[in-house]
């Protein structure tokens, strides 16, 4: 390589009409020609890491805007509503809970009503427990019907805190009672074991 350098250099200092080069001249030159030759290759180092690097950058954009034209997918699983038919209350009630007014806390009789239905339900394996809560006609129907609700799930928990399974405890919808009836009527949940 530096004969051809020389060559070069003997070509353009006869060109430019300078003198030819000495041997120091020709060693300076022809470092600065290795060190030029290194520098070409770190050049083709950096276009190369460069190309790459302008490549990857494009394949993110595209892939960006690809995505933003798209519609968002389709979720995984689709929540379905089932409903579960709740059986008509049969016979009379194994158990009447009864609550204060506004509150859903089991009272202390409780823990006997929740004896009583675990005794009938070991008699009977294929029964299940079916609550009903009770509110009355008067004031906001919606928030009665809530609290109704409230009372028979402390009933549920109650029951299933005492060994009961849950799948074998099913709630009705909250139902309103008689205006003429005692008003602790009201604020009841019955128990059947059926």
């Amino acid at each position: 390589m530096p004969t051809r350098w020389k060559t070069k250099n003997v070509i353009s200092s006869l060109a430019s009409g300078s003198p030819t080069p000495t041997p120091a001249t020709t060693r300076f030159n022809q470092r600065r020609f290795e060190m030029s030759d290194q520098s070409d290759d770190s050049d083709v180092g950096l276009k190369v890491v460069a190309v790459i690097v302008t490549a990857v950058v494009a394949a993110v954009v595209g892939y960006a805007v690809s995505l933003a034209g798209k519609p968002a997918a389709a979720p995984v699983a689709e929540v379905v509503a089932v409903e579960i038919e709740v059986p008509e209350p049969v016979g009379e009630a194994l158990a009447r809970l009864y609550f204060e007014i506004g509150q859903a806390q089991l009272a202390a009789e409780a823990a006997d009503a929740i004896a009583r239905v675990q005794a009938a339900l070991g008699a009977a394996p294929d029964a299940i427990v079916l609550l009903s809560g009770f509110h009355d006609p008067s004031g906001d129907a919606a928030q009665n019907a809530e609290l109704a609700k409230a009372r028979a799930l402390a009933v549920r928990d109650a029951l299933v805190a005492a060994g009961v399974a849950e799948g074998r405890i099913h709630l009705r919808k909250p139902e309103v009672t008689a205006a003429d009836g005692p008003p602790e009527e009201a604020r009841r949940v019955e128990i059947r074991v059926q």
